[in-house]
């Protein structure tokens, strides 16, 4: 886990990453892989390695958004609050690099038919549904693109549904490059990445790879060992404009114990003009 997957990047390449850090639960099993005082180090160990310049993660409590922020680094920020309708519990906040990008805008926005109210839900999902869109400004090439995070919901299809075409509305209303990260709790042959894929919009970043560092791995191994077999449900989506040096999933452990539930997925993109 001390010898990066991919590491820091240098301009103009950006690092992502996608990343379901696993919300803390209250009372596993002592001998559990999930317990958060276990793998907060190895979270630690990974990200402080990796460097990732700008990194989209699911499932954070608040306690646990800060600790990541703080583990890359301490010229890193953060926005994004809890998908609640008291702005607190889960969140998928995007967390970057402040001496590298600058934060123009940014806005959290409800999974739902009444997007503009926190925790609201809709379409058949049990529990509020989120998305954190964020534009950013190149401080060493001085282009601006956006990035989306979210977590789709894990019971109701026809919520993955109708959040793939929420997306897709939030993508239209600017001409930046945009670059989504996510948990979208469905396959890559399931009806939400078809209809991103179908829109032309955006490009999912492990089929336009020029190098793929890893094997394709299933990204929820849920603390087993890696397969092959298991779905990709954690993805990188981009503008078809954006050229993909590398990508990798990562299914690195530290004395065989795992950061994470999910395996993060990484990129190293290249933006133009």
């Amino acid at each position: 886990m001390d010898t990066p997957l991919i590491g820091p990047v240098a301009a103009p390449d950006l690092h992502v990453m996608s990343f379901n850090i696993r919300r803390r639960m209250t009372r596993p099993l002592q001998r559990s892989p999930d317990r958060w005082e276990r793998r907060s180090p190895l979270i630690q160990r990974m990200l402080r390695v990796e460097r990732p310049t700008v990194v989209g993660i699911q499932e954070a409590l608040p306690d646990q958004a800060g600790f990541v922020r703080h583990a890359i680094g301490e010229n890193y920020r953060s926005v994004g609050f809890g998908r609640n309708a008291n702005r607190r519990g889960e969140g998928c906040p995007i967390i970057f690099d402040a001496d590298r990008l600058q934060l123009l805008d940014w806005a959290q926005t409800a999974l739902s038919s009444t997007p503009s109210i926190p925790g609201s839900i809709s379409w058949g999902n049990r529990t509020p549904r989120a998305v954190v869109d964020a534009t950013f400004r190149d401080c060493e090439t001085g282009i601006e693109f956006r990035v989306l995070n979210t977590h789709f919901d894990h019971f109701s299809r026809k919520s993955r549904s109708s959040s793939a075409d929420q997306i897709l509305l939030l993508i239209a209303s600017s001409s930046l490059p945009i670059i989504v990260t996510g948990d979208f709790n469905t396959d890559v042959d399931s009806l939400p990445h078809a209809k991103l894929m179908a829109s032309g919009a955006v490009v999912n970043s492990w089929d336009t790879a020029k190098h793929r560092v890893t094997k394709s791995w299933g990204t929820f191994p849920n603390y087993h060992e890696p397969r092959l077999d298991r779905k990709r449900i954690d993805w990188i989506l981009l503008s078809p404009t954006i050229t993909v040096r590398r990508t990798a999933i990562n299914v690195t452990r530290c004395d065989g114990k795992w950061p994470s539930d999910h395996a993060p997925v990484q990129a190293v993109l290249t933006l133009s003009e």
